[in-house]
């Protein structure tokens, strides 16, 4: 496994940054605001818009006027459901909608330790379940409706296709962007292997599941999307994972889940790169190839 030189150029930006949890979390979200001019030039489009879906947050984009036919993907960020916020996610939404010749709507969902779970998953409900069902108050395409997310926000998605794939047909695809998928840190595998030194680390993962779900049953697949018994009749999927990150195996894992529940997945492992490169196109040139992959494959999912 050889780190990819332009993930160790982003690696040697955040090499002084101070554990997350020496921190306040308003330090932190300072701290990961003056990321944003990491994650690349943002593409132009002709609809990008602030509003309120099911009273939550969001920021519609759209490649081309918003029309009934319109498909459309509800994007969750990443960030621990402690940090991240719209602009964090801005570059990459613009250019899944463009890849996607989508609408995406990106959502502002509450965060911790002010708000714990499941306030996350409730607001990522409220928001997929108003588009599914035409009540969105804004013209798109009820019944070509997908979730995507990275991270935290991938965790996110993979609930929201497990609570809402089943009861509603429009939801027909989820993209999961190395989701979080056990409620804890892990032991072994990846987690172990790049407990530390590759961005992501074992202890922020603690410090993120402590300040989101400190106290919730792991076997809760609202926290826990693999904790779920049962699989069969969930959205198709793509699962994209970061080769050097900790959350790689729980990723690829719940990838073969629920291709084993006869669910159609497309798993890829970009090799050489960590979490969260796909957020980092100002310094990860290859964060525009992943971002292209999602957005086909979110393209393809809607033709079918």
């Amino acid at each position: 496994m050889t780190l990819h030189p332009q993930a160790k150029a982003f690696l040697d930006i955040v090499a002084a940054a101070p554990p997350l949890d020496t921190l306040t979390v308003e330090q932190n979200r300072a701290d990961l605001e003056n990321a944003v001019a990491l994650t690349g030039e943002a593409t132009a489009l002709p609809v990008v818009r602030d509003l309120s879906i099911a009273g939550v947050g969001v920021r519609l984009y759209s490649p081309r006027e918003l029309a009934p036919d319109l498909p459309v993907t509800v994007y969750f960020h990443g960030g621990g459901w402690v940090l991240g916020d719209l602009e964090i996610a801005d570059t990459t939404a613009r250019e899944l909608a463009h890849a996607s010749d989508a609408a995406v709507v990106s959502v502002d969902y509450r965060k911790a330790p002010e708000h714990v779970f499941p306030a996350a998953v409730d607001d990522a409900l409220a928001v997929t379940r108003a588009v599914l069902e035409g009540t969105a108050g804004v013209e798109l395409h009820a019944s070509r409706v997908a979730v995507a997310g990275d991270s935290a926000g991938g965790n996110l998605a993979a609930v929201v296709a497990q609570q809402l794939g089943r009861d509603h047909a429009g939801l027909v695809h989820q993209a999961l962007i190395y989701p979080a998928t056990t409620g804890r840190v892990g032991t072994d595998g990846s987690y172990v292997e790049f407990a530390e030194g590759h961005f992501l680390t074992a202890r922020d993962m603690q410090y993120f599941y402590d300040s989101y779900a400190k106290g919730v049953d792991t076997t809760d697949a609202r926290l826990a999307p693999a904790a779920a018994t049962d699989l069969t009749g969930l959205p198709s999927a793509t699962v994209v994972v970061a080769e050097l990150d900790p959350l790689r195996d729980e990723g690829l894992a719940y990838a073969r889940a629920l291709a084993e529940a006869g669910v159609p997945v497309t798993s890829v492992t970009f090799s050489g790169l960590v979490h969260p490169f796909f957020y980092m196109a100002g310094v990860i040139e290859v964060a525009h190839s992943a971002r292209r992959f999602v957005g086909t494959e979110l393209k393809a999912a809607f033709a079918r």
